[in-house]
């Protein structure tokens, strides 16, 4: 039987402020349910493999978590570039089944009674590299299953998946490892692959518009453009900061709950499964309080509610050493991971457009999963230098640091962007066709301003610049004619024909044409802006001499 994808009237938007609203959505619910247990699947095999190593030391726990999260930090960008350049769902269908392999492997070498700390980790590491390669493809899909307005509903839901699945697979990890072996948990989560595979091959998507082939970009030029655009994308760039502020402590959580639960309160596998599942049931309790608590607080009130709740769960984590002290205290932690979570998600998500909306989201993924994995080491080290309590009170002042910041380094205003793709510049009137790699191309526009709006109009290019860089400009100036006052002249220059072609066609939104029509409106009445396109005659004599 196949899946939907239709989202119903108004473009999948009820209206609704309900959470849940987007498992109204057949394609969305099933790939929710799905996506439930796999995720299962993998916190019930992270548990097999910290128990397996926490005899070998503080250390070796927490690579654990690095072996899983480093990936991403080398592998995200190529992965957002895939994700951009070919069909996401058959990226999706493939690195759910090289996942499949891998845990597999794992679970076959855990049966022989072969499995060291080597070779578990490096094949959890091929694990992390999977799940490197399907991130920024999962993350762009969501805007085809639910509507833009759904998008933070959508996101939260994703986060409360992880923690529902938090909450039940280390328990049930925990009973598995004590009562069989670790092998189980492996061999459920090679099998629990397979649930994402069967959904995407049965969703019928809607065709995806074809690129043409004069403005598909290549693999390292896309690499750039992604690097382009968030260096002039303040609101992601924005994003990001907050990101990189709040996981490096909150990771103290997830590196150091494996040695609290054996050390600190002396349980065994299955009380860390219990403590997890602990978080698991705080995220999943919280997610009915998500609308109320963005109403309540805004996006930056959530912040910083987030990061604060955090801190005080490590202060207590560091010296409290009751066992069903620690659990209630790390129902919180649960509501404020994913409230955090959900809102940084949400934000990057709603201030991408499509073209570079995979290589956006990957930035945010290297991020997040880079945090993790450089501090998950940093923490482990710690706990065994200065101890365990040391070590989360750091983390926890971290944490204290980061939401003290927020009222310095806001999240900025989300209606003031716009991703929906705009075509509204004209086909540029050439009297020959350039290919595709011809460039670099000198694009020049002249505007007449009168001397009362110069101010007004320089302060509105400043925005028109950021917007033509983060679409493929390589450089941008804007000239005043020495020889007559008010007479602009605004330059930058692209790469290639194929660069300016996809700016016409395919990268401008909204919100670009917002900032070019703010500063089209001080030109003088009665004069339209005059565009020549120019290019490079000596790189074109270097090529016909090579």
């Amino acid at each position: 039987m196949a899946v939907s994808t239709k989202p119903g009237p108004g473009g999948g938007s009820s209206g609704s402020e309900s959470s849940w609203a987007p498992l109204a959505l057949p394609v969305f619910r099933a790939l929710w349910i799905a996506q439930f247990v796999s995720n299962v699947g993998t916190w019930m095999q992270t548990v097999g493999a910290q128990w397996l190593l926490l005899g070998h030391g503080a250390t070796l726990v927490t690579l654990v978590q690095t072996a899983s999260s480093l990936p991403v930090v080398l592998l995200a960008l190529p992965s957002g570039v895939l994700a951009d350049r070919f069909d996401r769902r058959r990226l999706l269908v493939v690195a759910q089944l090289a996942m499949c392999a891998v845990a597999t492997v794992l679970a076959v070498l855990a049966f022989a009674g072969t499995l060291s700390p080597g070779p578990l980790l490096a094949l959890t590491f091929l694990l992390g590299c999977g799940t490197a390669l399907m991130g920024p493809a999962w993350q762009a899909i969501q805007p085809e299953l639910v509507a833009r307005s759904q998008l933070a509903e959508a996101s939260a839901l994703g986060a409360v998946n992880m923690n529902l699945a938090r909450a039940i697979g280390p328990a049930v990890g925990g009973v598995l490892v004590a009562a069989a072996g670790a092998g189980w948990t492996f061999a459920f989560n090679a099998v629990s692959f397979l649930g994402i595979v069967i959904v995407l091959v049965l969703w019928k998507r809607p065709p995806a518009e074809p690129v043409p082939a004069a403005e598909r970009e290549r693999f390292l030029t896309a690499l750039y453009a992604a690097r382009r655009y968030v260096r002039n994308a303040p609101g992601v760039r924005r994003v990001l900061l907050r990101t990189a502020l709040f996981i490096p402590g909150a990771a103290a959580v997830w590196s150091l709950l494996p040695l609290v639960a054996g050390r600190s309160l002396g349980l065994g596998s299955g009380g860390y499964g219990l403590l997890l599942a602990a978080v698991g049931v705080g995220a999943v309790s919280g997610a009915f309080l998500l609308p109320r608590m963005r109403r309540l607080l805004g996006a930056n009130g959530t912040l910083v509610a987030g990061a604060a709740v955090f801190a005080v769960v490590l202060a207590v984590l560091a010296t409290v050493h009751v066992t069903w002290v620690v659990a209630l205290a790390l129902l919180p932690a649960g509501l404020a991971w994913i409230g955090v979570l959900s809102t940084l998600s949400a934000a990057t998500q709603t201030r991408l457009p499509g073209w570079v909306r995979a290589r956006g989201l990957a930035v945010y993924l290297l991020v997040f999963q880079g945090g993790q994995a450089l501090a998950a080491p940093l923490w482990g080290g710690l706990a065994q230098w200065l101890g365990l309590s040391t070590a989360l009170l750091i983390a926890a002042l971290l944490l204290l640091l980061a939401a003290a910041s927020v009222p310095r380094w806001p999240l900025y205003d989300a209606t003031r962007i716009d991703p929906t793709p705009s075509d509204h510049w004209p086909t540029p009137p050439l009297v020959y066709e350039p290919g595709p790699a011809d460039g670099p191309v000198l694009v020049s526009v002249v505007y007449r301003v009168a001397a009362a709006d110069r101010a007004a109009f320089t302060a509105a290019m400043a925005d028109v610049a950021r917007s033509r860089r983060r679409t493929g400009a390589l450089t941008w100036g804007l000239y005043e004619d020495g020889n007559e006052p008010g007479r602009f002249i605004e330059n930058y220059l692209v790469a290639s024909w194929a660069e300016h072609l996809a700016q016409h066609h395919t990268r401008l939104t909204e919100t670009d044409r917002r900032f070019e029509t703010t500063a089209r409106a001080l030109v003088l009445p009665g004069t339209e802006p005059e565009v020549t396109h120019a290019f490079d005659v000596t790189a074109n004599a270097r090529d016909a001499v090579a």
